[in-house]
């Protein structure tokens, strides 16, 4: 089992956890065409996702699903919120197969998948856990801060695919967002800045993460150099050694022409 991540930015969100053979997905925010490129890059084709689990219902995490639902008859996975939001601003086909985040046992899917809450100014937004025989791989993009709730279900995870979103000095001096988009971002339901992140990355190697990889990074606020550095010089500073302790990942971004962006 892989975690891959297809785009990964504030423009548009795409994971695929699994084999070549059988996976799932968590969001589709990218074109139908890009998502599918960004399967056959390992080697999967469409038909080995079981299942595309929906964190909540913003446009850089579902702007592939009414085109993905209109060609496949993969079955959707997300909280009664998201579902409802989907369905009311036509974000998904009629004929769509949809399943409340209470069914996630239907998955015909060799790992185990369980949801849970994020802190985000969307409602329904959430996180997944996905264990896979003994070992578990953890799911959390769009949280302001670390809630108790986010904290049990990824404290440990051998593998944890967390949001580090901003670096708050580039976020201050960007004058081409307003006072009003700075502070939602910066909110407690809006994202999660690169030494949040990194704070929570000691916690979660302390806890028996050894795999990290940083997602949802900002193209305007932070950069991928930015983002790894501040996470590996936290752990460090807390005496936990690089690709020793522990391996450290920034998500790529993949274009529609199937390659790798920088974010």
């Amino acid at each position: 089992m892989k975690l891959f991540p297809i785009c990964s930015s504030s423009g548009g969100n795409s994971i695929y956890i699994g084999s070549r053979e059988s996976g799932v997905a968590i969001d589709v925010g990218c074109s139908f065409k890009a998502f599918r490129q960004g399967l056959s890059l390992i080697g999967a084709d469409i038909s080995a996702v079981k299942a595309v689990l929906v964190t909540h219902g913003h446009s850089d995490h579902v702007k592939g699903l009414l085109t993905l639902t209109k060609n496949t008859k993969i079955p959707l996975y997300a909280t009664e919120s998201t579902l409802s939001l989907l369905i009311r601003d036509n974000l998904v086909s009629s004929t769509a197969e949809l399943h409340t985040a209470e069914e996630l046992g239907k998955i015909e899917f060799d790992g185990a998948v369980t949801c849970f809450s994020t802190p985000h100014d969307c409602s329904g937004s959430c996180g997944y856990r996905i264990a896979l025989n003994k070992y578990s791989v953890g799911f959390c993009t769009d949280l302001g801060t670390v809630t108790d709730e986010v904290r049990e279900n990824l404290i440990g995870c051998r593998t944890v695919f967390i949001e580090s979103n901003y670096e708050p000095e580039m976020l201050r001096m960007n004058f081409r967002y307003p006072p009003y988009l700075k502070q939602r971002i910066a909110s407690d339901h809006g994202h999660l800045s690169n030494p949040d992140s990194a704070a929570f990355c000691g916690e979660l190697v302390k806890s028996g993460t050894v795999n990290l990889m940083l997602g949802h990074l900002s193209r305007e606020n932070n950069t991928p150099e930015t983002a790894f550095n501040r996470v590996k010089d936290v752990l460090e500073r807390l005496g936990m050694r690089y690709e020793s302790d522990y391996t450290l990942a920034v998500a790529p971004v993949i274009n529609t022409d199937g390659k790798y962006l920088s974010v």
